[in-house]
């Protein structure tokens, strides 16, 4: 459960995961909206501020498909659902949380 929290942790406080060494991303009119940006704003973090769930929502946009967000918003409010995809042998789902890490990292990187 430590390293479900941890993993979730660095997409829900994306830019405190790394550093920035890669130019961040400017809230654009696309992110101002999305499954991702409502997550990470409805999860109340501290640092979840809106110019950083937009960062988020931008790399989400750029990386993940609209069915991948829905999927990965989810897992702000069902952990569990998160922990049964990384743990699954369904193909699909072991494609979607090697996106799903990428997203993360990159995220980490672009928004801190």
């Amino acid at each position: 459960m430590t390293r479900l929290a941890t993993l979730l942790s660095c997409v829900v406080f994306a830019a405190s995961c790394g550093q920035r060494s890669e130019p961040s991303y400017k809230v654009v009119s696309r992110a101002n909206s999305g499954p991702i940006l409502a997550a990470c704003i409805q999860a109340g973090r501290e640092r979840a501020s809106r110019d950083r769930c937009s960062c988020v929502q931008s790399v989400a946009n750029e990386r993940l498909t609209p069915g991948d967000q829905h999927l990965g918003a989810s897992f702000f409010s069902d952990p569990h659902k998160a922990q049964q995809i990384r743990m699954s042998d369904n193909a699909m789902h072991e494609r979607f949380w090697e996106r799903w890490k990428e997203f993360g990292e990159k995220a980490g990187k672009a928004c801190g």
